[in-house]
């Protein structure tokens, strides 16, 4: 049982609070997911000819200056950097292969968890709330974050086991549920070259869009065979430059609750000039849950409502709380 958050800001008004409208979003999940906590934010894109690599380290006290210093002066290339805990967010002109591969050779305890030319990934095991405070996340500006809360139940509760996990340039994946055939599926990807750090399932399912996109696969083809070749129950959100997509297996029984309104979404449409976030009526149509709205509420409480619903829900349905699943 994990818990996935996102929000798209489509009035540009509200860029500079991205981070101050998402971390209680992200805190509201902690039942969800008190073990660990991530975030994908997209923000202050660089020039074509640069490239943002989030890192992390396991250690603490890691000398992030030295690390610049030495890949200015090994790889001739600019390099500017921004510490946020035991994460850095590097900006380097260098060419991007030769980057990462001396950024993987450099340290066995420093990650590469992110890179592209608008995305930052930070994750961290610890409550929620203490994540978001761990990396200022109250304070980033941006135009849309995913984010998730992760209560392990099948691997090891790790930095390295948090969501997101990065998929390609500018993408990443969180997820709610379990894949039942992820070993199999492990195994003929590190058969074709892929590497893992994780014994998480949802590392497997990122790997696979990471090897379907190499193999010259578009966004959408990739999200397509996610639901072809993954078994199991799930709900996938995939993070990218422009927006994000809400993938769900065919049973679709991880919940998925989308709302919008003129000025924030999950998905990234028109910009609007004003505010009116609304508290959600409902209407049913069949199978299919509608949204309606009054005016005078942030996403914030819009999340809230939606997952106080939730549990009293699970509650009927499954009073002994033995419903989960993995992450």
């Amino acid at each position: 049982m994990c818990g996935i958050v996102g929000l798209y800001l489509k009035n540009i008004i509200l860029q500079p609070t991205l981070g101050a409208l998402f971390e209680p979003m992200l805190i509201e999940m902690t039942d969800r997911g008190p073990d660990s906590a991530g975030f994908a934010i997209y923000r202050d894109s660089v020039g074509e000819s640069h490239t943002k690599f989030t890192l992390a380290s396991g250690d603490p006290e890691a000398n992030w200056a030295s690390l610049r210093d030495d890949m200015a002066k090994t790889l001739g290339c600019d390099v500017r950097f921004d510490v946020r805990g035991d994460h850095v967010v590097i900006v380097t002109d260098g060419d991007f292969g030769t980057v990462q591969g001396w950024l993987a050779e450099y340290c066995d305890r420093v990650r590469v968890v992110g890179s592209g030319r608008v995305i930052e990934i930070f994750k961290q095991t610890g409550l929620p709330k203490d994540v978001a405070e761990r990396f200022g996340l109250a304070k980033l500006n941006g135009s849309h974050a995913i984010g998730h809360t992760r209560m392990a139940t099948e691997s090891a509760v790790t930095t390295q086991g948090s969501h997101p996990f990065a998929t390609g340039l500018d993408l990443c994946l969180v997820h709610n549920g379990s894949l039942s055939n992820h070993n199999s599926l492990r195994r003929r990807l590190e058969h074709d070259g892929s590497v893992f750090q994780t014994e998480n399932d949802t590392e497997v399912a990122a790997g696979f869009m990471t090897w379907k996109l190499s193999q010259g696969a578009s966004l959408r083809e990739a999200l397509e065979a996610v639901l072809e070749e993954l078994d199991g129950f799930f709900t996938f959100c995939v993070g990218t430059a422009n927006g994000f997509a809400v993938v769900r297996d065919s049973v679709a029984c991880k919940h998925a609750v989308i709302a919008e309104t003129d000025d924030w979404s999950p998905w990234p449409r028109s910009t609007a000039p004003s505010l009116t976030c609304q508290v959600p009526q409902r209407r049913r149509f069949g199978n299919q849950r509608r949204t309606q709205y009054t005016p005078g509420v942030t996403p914030t409480d819009y999340a809230k409502h939606r997952f106080a619903e939730s549990r009293r829900a699970l509650r009927q349905f499954d009073p002994a709380g033995t419903a989960g699943g993995h992450q």
